[in-house]
């Protein structure tokens, strides 16, 4: 996965850089990952079709000559142990660095790497980010909530918390209010906001919440499934803030202090009876307060986004994108994945594994470890339609054989006798006819109508002929009928003509 968004970024025109801390990875790694696939000839859309191991053969093969190196020390952890416990050295920490890791750095080296990385960080000066129009939009949830949506029915205030969005050049805002903080509330709030703007941005900058990053790692933070399917549809990408870092998204985390101030206190006196009405009017302030002129540049928030921003932002998709509900769902032996009450199929070949199921208002998405989708299928609401959704296509040969018999019913057999011959649609009548219920004889038509296959349809309706003269209107007498004939010779299956071909020599080549 992480190859493949390295190449989908690449082909979007994004520096090394900025592909590096939208992968979760290094600038070099990316530089190696670019430099082997271009070797490799493997390209974004031959990247999407291929498994990890096939990744794994193409870009790393293994080389039986290469010699491990000594893994380099976490030099995060170790200068945080160290600012933790003053009374540690350099000496103490390379002591346990060499029981845990035996062949690693020698003392020299390790003190120079420490040395190196102590230089390289800079943590203690602040790093002026240059903004480039229609390139980043900051997120985050202000931290302010107001009590100020009344419920009609029961009179009680319901709270609203407060989505803000940021331009990253013209500090243009966005605002919503919603009833929580929930996934959906989040997701609604993102795509609203690129809405809102009329573009797509290079990247969104989302705070560590539970909505936009599962797993908040310094190096690899990990998206959440619904907000990483959104960014692919927007074509966007998603680079996390650093966990417990402010800086990397200090446009919104000022603008979310200038709006508490200037658009807050003027709702906190004011009650509203739907989120509906309590947003219009956030719009109308938002309105009025990004009208109002910079102190220390010329122009506004509304006239920079006009001017610098919005002609940098790249177009909207043709369709809005839906909200869905991602589930990661293991495929049971009946090869069934339920969701809502209701059951939908998957290629019985993934029995076992472990898919993500995607619903939305409209469809269900199933998709497999690789995130290739295998399957879709309407979403149902009605319990009369049935509750199993299942595609032939999904299921094993005698499966697919099972579900075309369950198919017929007493109109279909008979029309298929009737298509045989007069004596067939007799027999066929009279054993649906004779059955106190009519599915009691479906297997009996089945099986004889089944028979033209082998024998073919003149013998069927000779064998039928027979039976219905006798008197005897059931399968085990038409069987026996093909078989062995009314004479009690036995009857061959009727095998079609050789047909003529300039390949085949014919009796007169031995002559």
């Amino acid at each position: 996965m992480k190859i493949v968004e390295i190449l989908r970024l690449c082909e979007k025109g994004m520096t090394q850089r900025a592909i590096a801390t939208a992968a979760g990875c290094g600038k070099s790694t990316v530089c190696d990952v670019l430099k082997r696939c271009k070797d490799s000839e493997v390209t974004y859309e031959v990247s999407k079709k291929l498994s990890e191991d096939d990744h794994a053969a193409k870009l790393y093969p293994k080389d039986p000559n290469r010699q491990p190196t000594a893994p380099e020390p976490d030099w995060k952890a170790i200068h945080e142990e160290m600012a933790k416990r003053p009374k540690l050295n350099l000496q103490y920490m390379w002591e346990e660095y060499r029981r845990e890791t035996p062949n690693g750095l020698s003392y020299p080296r390790f003190c120079a790497h420490a040395k190196k990385y102590r230089e390289t960080t800079g943590r203690e000066v602040t790093y002026i980010k240059e903004r480039k129009a229609g390139d980043i939009m900051e997120v985050d949830w202000a931290g302010d909530t107001l009590d100020c949506v009344v419920n009609r029915e029961t009179g009680e205030l319901t709270t609203a918390h407060f989505f803000v969005s940021i331009l990253g050049y013209s500090h243009y805002p966005y605002v919503e209010a919603f009833p929580d903080e929930k996934e959906q509330s989040w997701i609604s709030a993102n795509v609203n906001a690129l809405h809102y703007y009329g573009g797509v941005p290079g990247q969104i900058v989302p705070d560590n919440c539970k909505t936009a990053v599962i797993t908040p790692r310094y190096y690899e933070p990990v998206v959440n499934s619904a907000y990483w399917e959104l960014a692919q549809h927007y074509e966007v990408a998603i680079i996390p803030a650093r966990v417990k870092k402010p800086k990397d998204k200090a446009a919104v985390e000022s603008s979310v202090g200038w709006l508490e101030t200037w658009l807050l206190e003027r709702l906190r006196t004011q009650r509203f009876f739907s989120f509906a009405e309590l947003n219009k009017a956030i719009r109308k302030y938002i309105g009025e307060l990004s009208a109002r002129p910079f102190q220390k540049r010329p122009g506004s928030r509304y006239s920079e986004f006009m001017k610098m921003d919005k002609p940098a932002l790249k177009p909207l998709p043709m369709q809005k994108y839906e909200i869905a509900d991602v589930k990661s769902k293991k495929v049971p032996d009946n090869y069934h994945l339920e969701y809502g009450g209701f059951y939908y199929s998957v290629p019985f070949r993934l029995y076992g594994e472990h898919v993500t199921l995607r619903a939305t208002s409209k469809t269900i998405e199933v998709l497999d470890k690789e995130r290739v989708r295998v399957a879709i299928h309407p979403r149902r609401y009605d319990v009369y339609e049935g509750r199993y959704s299942s595609l032939p296509e999904h299921m094993s040969t005698n499966h697919q054989a099972m579900h075309r018999a369950g198919q017929f019913d007493g109109v279909r057999y008979r029309d298929w006798a009737k298509k045989i011959g007069e004596n067939t649609y007799f027999v066929i009548e009279n054993i649906l006819s004779n059955c106190k219920m009519e599915q009691q004889g479906y297997k009996s038509c089945m099986g004889i109508l089944q028979s033209a296959k082998h024998y073919g349809k003149p013998q069927l309706e000779e064998a039928c002929r027979n039976a219905r003269e006798l008197g005897s209107c059931t399968y085990a007498t038409v069987k026996m009928y093909l078989k062995h004939g009314a004479n009690g010779t036995k009857t061959k299956p009727k095998i079609a003509a050789t047909p003529s071909h300039e390949n085949i020599r014919g009796s007169a080549y031995y002559q």
